[in-house]
């Protein structure tokens, strides 16, 4: 069983990290192997180690952790509904997070207060979709489901009336936040250190997940405690979600996408498919972040262009096999 967990994650930290040394490399100025080994050694020339430490190693840290925050929230929320389509964007926290990190931008407060504004927006977010889906006989995985694409609907409507009456010299960086922008990306320890603590948070709930993934009658009929389970879930998912948009804003479909392959390739063991899609989903972002700011070099895009890019054709393929 251990060889059977163990061997695809190995597998997916290989990759992790030679796509981390890619991104180091690579850029509108080009870095050879010997010359990204000798800053590793803590020698080349004062230019290399600029390049490596003090630009791309903080911008691509914050890229693997936000996707593996954005993956590993994703994935709970498709425990949690029994549903594929479920992610963090889908289900309006990703907006209710973006209003609130917006908010405090145009209240003029920044650090921990952006971050605390992003975690109440998805959070109320959360109790807002859960709380209008919950009908007379409560809330059924389709009911919120559509009720978190109005709710997502609607928070785009709010943003957009927030850009609309926000000042014109913040317009252009508040914009190029919603899309989903990891230039200014410059502090990873916080996403890095949640995701660490989370993700070994998660390893003793493996086999409750597992269970709650086949309905809650079932898990309580075997002694899961399912209600707080899922208040679990929903608190851990908005703040996942939260500090994956203070870091580099709006972000879609890596965590729709990433769980839902993960679970066509490794199958449905929460104890594999959590850690998995923390390292698959940082993988991911951190490769699409380097695309983005080299595709059209020096100028640089959204990542979360990005990522539409790559996640609209290969979620609609997964749909067309798994019919």
């Amino acid at each position: 069983m251990a060889a059977r967990l163990w061997q695809p994650l190995g597998l997916l930290v290989l990759i992790a990290v030679a796509a981390m040394l890619f991104s180091l490399a690579v850029g509108s100025a080009q870095l050879s192997i010997g010359q990204l080994w000798a800053v590793v050694q803590g020698q080349g020339d004062a230019l290399a180690r600029t390049m490596v430490v003090d630009l791309r190693l903080p911008r691509a840290l914050s890229a693997f952790a936000v996707g593996g925050l954005l993956a590993v929230a994703g994935a709970l929320m498709q425990v949690l509904l029994r549903n594929p389509l479920a992610d963090p964007y889908v289900l309006g926290l990703s907006g209710g997070a973006s209003i609130g990190a917006l908010a405090a931008m145009l209240a003029g407060v920044g650090g921990v207060l952006i971050s605390g504004s992003a975690f109440a927006g998805a959070l109320f977010s959360t109790f807002l979709v859960f709380g209008l889906a919950h009908g007379s006989g409560g809330w059924t995985p389709s009911r919120l489901l559509l009720t978190g694409v109005v709710v997502a609907a609607g928070w785009g409507a709010v943003i957009t009336l927030m850009l609309a009456l926000s000042p014109a010299e913040r317009l252009p960086g508040m914009l190029y936040w919603l899309m989903g922008d990891l230039s200014y990306a410059r502090t990873p320890w916080p996403p890095l250190l949640l995701l660490l603590v989370i993700c070994i948070g998660l390893i003793p709930l493996g086999r409750s997940l597992n269970v709650l993934a086949r309905g809650p009658q079932q898990a309580a009929a075997l002694g899961v405690d399912v209600r707080p389970l899922e208040w679990g879930i929903y608190i851990t998912a908005s703040l996942l979600t939260a500090a994956a948009v203070t870091t580099a804003g709006s972000i879609g479909f890596v965590g729709l996408v990433v769980p839902h392959l993960l679970r066509l390739l490794l199958g449905n063991d929460q104890r594999l498919i959590l850690p998995a899609c923390a390292l698959a989903g940082g993988t991911l972002l951190v490769l699409a972040d380097t695309l983005a700011r080299t595709m059209i070099a020096p100028e640089q895009l959204p990542v979360g262009v990005i990522t539409a890019l790559l996640g609209v054709p290969t979620f609609l393929f997964l749909l067309y096999r798994s019919r």
